[in-house]
Formats: structure tokens, sequence, C-alpha cells
């Protein structure tokens, strides 16, 4: 069983993608699971019937804590977005820094791709990648659209996944955004660093819509440590370098590290408000 049992492969090795209790639990997944695919690769995704009420949701506006450093579950987000209890995750218990799964938007199939913030930050590594991938290139094959929630700072550092190959399982990820021609949106909740942030879906991949929310952190790396690299000379001078290294980091916040540059470049299409965000893609689903 710990060799290459049920449990061993859903959250070790990701060979599995469900696991069941019983028989029947495991039929009941089949029949719920299908509801969101296709019968072949030649169909469109499933659309059932739909009654728009009001598309607002409220709560999104204080899901984000004040401190960029504090977690929040983004399954909360993809709760509120799409519609009430149609959520069909993927690949629940393995590489959880990262969700995916099926749900109804606006009573149209989608695939869902999220950074998970309350699992290892959000951050992209080689498990997390590879299971991505694979879900985006599904969602591809059977003309499922997709709609990325982003909120990553990077790739996960270290001689571990290096060796292992980070950069091969991360390219997994860019080609399969880059080769998908599913309408594709993406929704940038906080952060989205450097090289990371190119590869969840971004404009420059050929995202068809891009939107932020006013948390949204767009730069090459997070302030603190660009400040570092940019300002060092004048954080070394300063009688008090702690302080000057403060004020740089919220300079360098202020200046660069906000969705508004990113919307006057065309990196984003618009900043929108979280409570709008289920009104905006629903209007999206039925262009």
């Amino acid at each position: 069983e710990e060799l290459g049992g049920a449990s061993t492969h859903s959250t070790k090795s990701g060979v599995t993608h469900f696991t069941s209790e019983n028989e029947l639990a495991c039929i009941q997944g089949l029949k719920d699971l299908m509801k969101y695919i296709p019968q072949n690769c030649e169909e469109e995704s499933p659309q059932y019937e739909y009654e728009a009420t009001d598309e607002t949701r409220p709560a999104l506006n204080d899901i984000i804590p004040a401190n960029p450093n504090q977690p929040y579950d983004i399954k909360e987000v993809i709760s509120s977005v799409i519609d009430k209890d149609t959520f069909f995750e993927v690949h629940k218990d393995y590489a959880e820094n990262i969700v995916v799964g099926f749900g109804l938007l606006g009573g149209k199939s989608i695939g869902i791709v999220a950074n998970q913030p309350a699992f290892l930050a959000g951050v992209l590594d080689n498990k997390a990648s590879e299971k991505a991938a694979r879900f985006v290139r599904y969602c591809d094959c059977f003309n499922i659209p997709l709609l990325v929630f982003e909120d990553v700072p990077g790739f996960l550092p270290g001689t571990d996944q290096e060796w292992n190959g980070i950069i091969s399982h991360g390219a997994k990820l860019i080609y399969a955004f880059a080769e998908a021609t599913v309408p594709r949106i993406t929704v940038i909740t906080r952060k989205a660093y450097g090289g990371a942030y190119c590869v969840m879906n971004s404009k420059s991949l050929g995202a068809d819509l891009s939107y932020a929310w006013p948390t949204a952190e767009i730069a090459v790396m997070g302030a603190k440590g660009a400040a570092e690299i940019i300002f060092r000379r004048e954080i070394n001078a300063a009688t008090d370098p702690a302080q000057k290294w403060i004020e740089k980091e919220a300079e360098y916040a202020d200046t660069f590290a906000n969705p508004y540059r990113a919307a006057e470049r065309g990196i984003v299409d618009d900043v929108i408000l979280p409570e709008e965000t289920r009104q905006k893609l629903v209007w999206c689903v039925y262009q």
C-alpha cells in the first residue's frame, strides 16, 4: 500500500486523479465528472440552462488579507465566482499549491486553474507545474474554456527543484497555455511575480482577457527584494539603512507593484473590483 497504493498515487506520485471510499462513491464521482466533459473532442463543452440573477459578490472585497504575506483560501474565491456548488476538483490531494478542477459559470462548463496561497504560498514547483499542464492540455483537447486565478510569488527555489528539472516542468505549463486554442481568461488576485506570472496564462501567452483586482501586485519580483537590489547604494549610504530600505520598498510598491501601471501598458485589460468578478466573467461566457 505504501509503495503503490491508492493513497500513495493520489498524494505523492500524482498517477491517480481521484480516490473513492468504495465502488458506489466511485460511480457517483464518475457521474459528477461526466457533467463537465463533452462526449468527444468534436463537441463543445456542456452548457446547461442558467437564469441570471444578481451576479455581484460583495464578500470577495474582503477576502484578500491586508498583510501581503498572510494566506487565504483560493477555493473560497472559486466557489464565490462560479455557479453555486458546481466546483469539481481534480488531483485534490496532489501538489496542493495549485488547484485544478471543473465548474459551471453561467451554466457553461469551464476548467479552472488557480494558485493556492494557503499551501506553500502558492508557488510553482515541479509537481504543481506538471499537474496544471496536464489539466490545461486536457481541457484544450475537449474544448473546455479555461479560467485562471493567479496569485503566484514565483517558482520554488532550491537545489531539489533544480536537480529535478524545474525548468523542464515549468516549460510544460507555459507550452500548454501557449498552444491552447480554447478561450482563456485570467484574474490576478494578488501576487504576479516574474517568470511565474508569465507562465500563468499571461497576455503574452495569448490570454483572451486578463483582469486584475486592485490588490494585484504585478512586477519582476516582490517590492522588498527589488528595493534591496535597485536602491542598494542609497540604502548602504543612509544613516539608518533599515529605515531607508523600508522607504524604498514602499516607493517601489507604490510606483510599480500595482495593477494600474500594468493596465497602462496593456498587460491587463481591466482593473475590476473583486465583487464584479463573477459579473464580468459571466458576461464573457455569453460573448
